[in-house]
């Protein structure tokens, strides 16, 4: 839907998830960031980025790096977070268990060896797509692969010269029972500048309602 809105996409799976097959524990942030730069250097002129969820750490860490290429972030109900906070410390800040914030995190199941975890597939519809059909959520709940540790617990640290320079986007997911709104809006308000569009969605509107977040994005990407 971006490529016939003009806009040229290129959709990463991050090392250790989705199709890629490095090991869990090979994978850190930094080599997320490696990645992306070089999915980034084979494209002409800049590029932004758009993290969902966790992936918004992950977006922040890489347009610290690669200022200058990446010339504005989108947040999809995203972990736009200080420097060096990880979504832990945001969780503890907030109290999130005493305030019902946890989200998918009571229902991870970890690998033996501790290094990955899953979601089991009846928590993720709920959860991750509880603004869907319950049969559609679980089919397309079932593409979801083993997420590794070391790329799930981090924290970016970013600079107000490079990464706190550039233009960002807040999209809000105001149903989201994943990352709740009161998280989406405490950390806009701890890093402020963001532009914001809200979406009556869960968490991941590019599944349940893409055409409204092709909507929301377009603008801000042709900008």
């Amino acid at each position: 839907m971006l490529e016939q809105a003009g806009i040229p996409a290129v959709a990463i799976d991050l090392p250790g998830n989705g199709a890629d097959d490095t090991p869990a524990d090979r994978v850190t942030l930094d080599l997320y960031v490696d990645h992306i730069a070089s999915v980034a250097a084979r494209m002409a002129g800049k590029v932004a980025l758009v993290g969902h969820s966790g992936g918004g750490i992950v977006a922040t860490a890489a347009a610290e790096r690669l200022f200058g290429k990446v010339d504005r972030v989108a947040y999809v109900a995203g972990m736009m977070l200080p420097s060096g906070m990880s979504f832990g410390d945001l969780l503890a800040d907030m109290k999130a268990a005493e305030n019902g914030l946890l989200g998918i995190g009571p229902h991870l199941v970890w690998s033996e060896d501790r290094r990955a975890t899953v979601v089991p597939a009846e928590a993720a519809a709920e959860i991750f797509l509880s603004d869907m059909d319950r049969a559609e959520a679980l089919a397309a709940v079932a593409r979801l692969t083993p997420q590794p540790q070391g790329g799930r617990d981090v924290a970016a640290v970013w600079s107000p010269e490079r990464f706190g320079r550039l233009t960002r986007l807040y999209v809000e997911c105001a149903a989201d029972r994943s990352v709740a709104l009161a998280l989406q809006r405490r950390m806009q308000d701890l890093v402020p500048g963001a532009e914001r569009v809200t979406l009556d969605t869960g968490h991941a509107p590019q599944v349940s309602a893409p055409d409204l977040l092709v909507r929301a994005l377009v603008p801000f990407l042709k900008a």
